[in-house]
């Protein structure tokens, strides 16, 4: 039972960021993406103040972050808000569909930092699997001139990979607390709130021009970017007795995404950006193989 719950809070995670890139470019066609963070910072807050509430863990959040101030708060300037301001401006500079493959080779840029400043080994295959996704991006972001390096956006193509460099810093970062996942998320968008809604008065952000359907775009992307979908993927993870499996479901969501902007909003997807994916992700799963060692034979001479 507890495996079909999982399978079922793991796909519905998957599905939901699926969606994600479509929500992030409707919702940018009238928010700045300062504007888009501070909104759905606010709606992610609520949402897992709420979660947080119904799993009796609010009495935790002052003592948590009391326990180690200097460190959520250095999380919270990370992620979300150095993060999700650098990810959407790439969004809103590049085509979603480019934005988004670029941003799933964040677990690559985490094997790098991970030997940097953990100490960690880079294996063969991690090399491999370096080499493979990395060529995928230039490949994305050239659509395929990868001799002539003429980038459509570079300034976008940049954002993108450095929102890889900064999420994958905050999953370092985040190996040392010992809190609970979901009060950790949510005392990062406390600390990030003020600041993102101190940047868009900064910016001199107007709101009147607004329209329903914007509203409810940022909404979305507060609920299912930043908020439930979170704590869909802990609890199938949490339920598990296959992590593995669950977490090779996050493969089909790049593909998923493509179809959905291709058709909801009807954004064109050039080949070369498939092909890029498909690079990625294969450099992803050969980063995700186990080889057993070889045995060693007895010398019987």
């Amino acid at each position: 039972m507890n495996e079909r719950r999982a399978l079922g809070f793991g796909l519905s995670a998957v599905l939901l960021w699926s969606t994600v890139a479509t929500a992030f470019k409707l919702t940018l066609a009238e928010f700045s993406p300062i504007q888009m963070l501070t909104i759905a910072s606010i709606v992610s807050a609520l949402v897992l103040l709420v979660i947080c509430g119904v799993q009796g863990k609010l009495s935790s959040l002052s003592t948590t972050f009391l326990s180690n101030p200097g460190y959520y708060f250095l999380l919270g300037l990370i992620n979300p808000l150095a993060y999700y301001v650098i990810l959407f401006k790439a969004y809103d500079l590049l085509p979603a569909s480019q934005a988004q493959a670029i941003n799933y080779s964040w677990a690559i840029t985490l094997t790098l930092m991970a030997a940097f400043f953990l100490g960690q080994k880079i294996r063969k295959q991690d090399w491999v699997a370096c080499v493979l996704s990395y060529f995928g991006v230039v490949v994305i972001a050239t659509k395929g001139d990868i001799l002539g390096l003429n980038f459509e956006s570079p300034l976008g193509v940049a954002l993108a990979l450095v929102s890889t460099l900064l999420w994958a810093g905050y999953w370092i970062l985040n190996t040392k607390n010992k809190a609970d996942p979901v009060v950790g998320v949510l005392l990062g968008f406390l600390v990030a709130i003020p600041f993102a809604i101190g940047l868009s008065i900064w910016e001199g952000a107007t709101w009147s021009q607004i329209t329903p359907s914007g509203w409810l775009a940022v909404t979305y992307v507060g609920l299912f970017e930043m908020g439930v979908t979170f704590v869909l993927w802990l609890s199938a993870l949490k339920l598990t007795q296959n992590t593995a499996r669950i977490s090779n479901l996050i493969f089909a969501s790049p593909f998923i995404s493509l179809i959905l902007l291709a058709t909801i909003i009807g954004e064109s997807i050039h080949p070369t950006t498939l092909m890029g994916l498909v690079l990625i992700i294969a450099g992803l799963v050969i980063q995700q193989l186990k080889f057993k060692p070889k045995p060693i034979s007895a010398d019987t001479d």
